[in-house]
């Protein structure tokens, strides 16, 4: 699974960008140039998607929306990362993951904290528990 998630990049009438997230309504941004927008809008996006892992909220799997001003954008890695595995776990319990990772609740529940760096040994096993594959990539 791929974490690009949708928004709306609606030019504005006396210049710049406001940018909207239809999967996640909370994430609202803008930006005096495109490239400002989007640097704004990776930000929003982050900081939308570790609110609703730290509040235990749903994640959101990106829509296939597309359109004229519409444009992907990616999430920070730590958030990405925590988010993917937040999605690949779904209602499977923590206590479970832990088990079959042959370590503590704590540390698996670490693996889906944004603020954390896991290792991509951590990672590969995670996803291995959890019947994915890591697969890694440069853009």
């Amino acid at each position: 699974m791929n974490l690009l998630y949708p928004a709306t990049f609606e030019p504005q009438p006396d210049g710049g960008f406001t940018v909207l997230f239809p999967d996640l309504p909370e994430a609202i941004t803008e930006g005096d140039t495109f490239d400002e927008a989007m640097m704004h809008a990776q930000e929003v996006l982050s900081l939308s998607l570790r609110g609703r892992i730290e509040d235990e909220s749903m994640v959101p799997r990106p829509s296939n929306e597309r359109g004229e001003h519409i444009h992907l954008v990616a999430p920070d890695t730590k958030s990405q990362s925590a988010a993917l595995l937040r999605l690949a776990r779904g209602d499977r319990p923590m206590s479970e993951i832990a088990r079959a990772l042959d370590t503590s609740w704590a540390s698996a529940q670490r693996l889906e904290d944004p603020n954390h760096w896991p290792s991509l040994k951590q990672l590969d096993r995670a996803a291995r528990v959890l019947g994915k594959r890591l697969v890694l990539s440069l853009e």
